[in-house]
């Protein structure tokens, strides 16, 4: 790539992540301020709905996007995500009860659906692979950064703001980033007709919606056998099923099920999703451990995030660079899964008495893990589809990322729900005691002093529970990062590049000639 063109692509870049920045910001910013914001409105029960609607949301209008784009371009259909993800941000400022919260959060999860993966789509647009790997480092140092910046900045709002501006800084943010992409992104038009699969994604919908209720409700609000919860999950098969049977036969199916033959594109894409579950499973409930558990303020809670971060934006920047220079790529994702697996376990170990250094330690472990894996999954897809499928196949790995992280929360959730109210049940003093009536930091504190210690041990025990249950998950994905098959990074024009070993054989054979 010429200085001219590397010139180029860090213009494009600058509009691109911004748009990321929204998105990113917007899943961390909110984890420090759940617990207040819980407190304010209501309805401990729904925590993981507030993530699990806006994931939900993006997760399935992704693929959506990606063939909006090919109709229309890249530019205004990343723009148009930018405004919803805008007007869904103000909704949620102005929310009055939880359940306005949730659904506002969904139309916020519409927009971040595109600025995640046309951000993507773009890099693949004008960068080759080979390249590629310096450059989604970039993005996913911006995405690091925004998970650092974002549990701080929440964490500040709440203790000396209100929630609400949470969602009211989105708006300055989004407004620049219109700016910056309208002067920015001068991107070429190829207009590609498509037919838009709205069939499949009804049932795709109806299918995840049902299933993550069934999680949500099964073993706390129903039993796992009562009527409802098999009734939820009947559903939640059968239109699993009639989606698998339109999308064989869809001209231009949401999600291409033909990329699944591919082991390259299977392997990375189940990876991605598994990644996706566990690393919401530690933004989302860290925050709630410290400011519950160990009485610690929003502000030092999102304090106390900064050394996953670091771990993820390190290795995530580090990670590309090295990729770029040597054309390998499989040893960051083996690497990778194995050290998140660790660190997610050291989470489960700790408890009320674990001190901000043990426990900052643990949450390093574990964004470095992350960060050697997120982008890496995402290049190694894009780099074994054939071109034609390059938009559809990264959609849907960001699609079973987001999927991924849906469940991981909506899975967290119910087990902290039915573990804590197992907890309670084992404290004398807190028999009459039921966790929906705990619904802040606040309330707890509030608490005869040997209560509030017991409830706050009950609420720790529970959490920790969430992280020892990701570790089986990410263990599979370390298990499945063995098989991924690794190919030669490609050059410009979707041309083979040869690996290091064999550039360097071609060489000596040239010498020899």
């Amino acid at each position: 790539m010429t200085e001219t063109d590397h010139r180029r692509v860090l213009l494009i870049f600058s509009g691109l992540m911004m748009g990321m920045l929204l998105a990113a910001l917007d899943q961390t910013i909110v984890s420090t301020a759940l617990p207040t914001i819980v407190g304010d409105l209501g309805g401990l029960n729904h925590l993981s709905w507030v993530v699990t609607a806006y994931l939900l949301a993006s997760t399935i209008s992704t693929p959506l996007y990606g063939k909006a784009s090919d109709l229309y371009g890249r530019k205004i259909v990343f723009q148009l995500a930018i405004v919803v993800f805008l007007i869904g941000s103000a909704l949620c400022a102005l929310a009055q009860n939880m359940n306005e919260l949730i659904a506002f959060r969904a139309v916020q999860g519409l927009g971040a659906g595109g600025l995640m993966t046309l951000a993507m789509t773009i890099v693949a647009d004008v960068v080759p692979p080979r390249e590629r790997g310096r450059y989604q480092g970039l993005l996913g140092g911006v995405w690091a950064f925004a998970s650092i910046a974002g549990p701080l900045t929440g964490g500040f709002i709440v203790d000396n703001l209100s929630w609400r501006w949470v969602f009211t800084i989105n708006l300055p943010i989004g407004g620049a980033a219109l700016v910056v992409t309208s002067i920015v992104l001068q991107l070429p038009k190829r207009r590609v007709e498509h037919r838009i699969d709205w069939l499949g994604a009804g049932l795709l919908t109806g299918a995840i919606s049902t299933l993550l209720l069934a999680v949500t409700w099964g073993g706390h609000q129903y039993a796992w056998g009562s009527g409802q919860i098999l009734a939820l999950t009947a559903t939640g098969t059968a239109l699993l099923i009639a989606f698998l049977v339109v999308e064989r036969r869809a001209a231009e199916p949401i999600i291409p099920l033909e990329l699944f033959r591919q082991r390259t594109f299977t392997v990375p894409a189940v990876i991605s999703a598994i990644v996706g579950f566990a690393m919401f499973a530690g933004i989302i409930y860290l925050p709630l451990f410290m400011q519950i558990a160990t009485g610690a303020t929003a502000t030092s809670s999102g304090l106390t995030m900064v050394p996953l971060m670091l771990g993820a934006i390190g290795t995530s920047i580090s990670t590309g660079r090295i990729i770029s220079h040597t054309g390998r790529y499989k040893l960051f994702p083996v690497a990778g899964t194995l050290i998140a697996a660790v660190g997610m376990f050291l989470l489960s170990t700790m408890d009320v008495h674990t001190t901000r250094l043990v426990s900052s330690i643990y949450m390093l472990v574990l964004g470095v893990g992350i960060g050697m894996v997120m982008q890496v999954t995402v290049l190694a897809v894009q780099n074994a589809v054939d071109r034609r499928h390059l938009g559809s196949a990264t959609s849907t790995v960001t699609f079973l990322r987001s999927m991924g992280g849906s469940f991981g929360t909506a899975v967290g959730g119910a087990v902290l729900a039915n573990r804590l109210s197992d907890k309670l049940h084992q404290i004398p003093a807190a028999s009459g005691i039921d966790a929906s009536q705990l619904q802040s930091a606040a309330q707890i504190f509030a608490l005869p002093p040997a209560l509030r210690d017991r409830v706050g041990e009950a609420f720790g025990s529970a959490i920790t529970t969430v992280f020892l249950v990701s570790v089986p998950f990410i263990l599979a994905a370390f298990a499945l990062s063995l098989l991924l098959p690794e190919l030669p990074l490609r050059g410009r024009d979707h041309e083979a590049a040869p690996a290091p070993a064999e550039a360097a054989s071609e060489a000596a054979a040239a010498r020899a000639r």
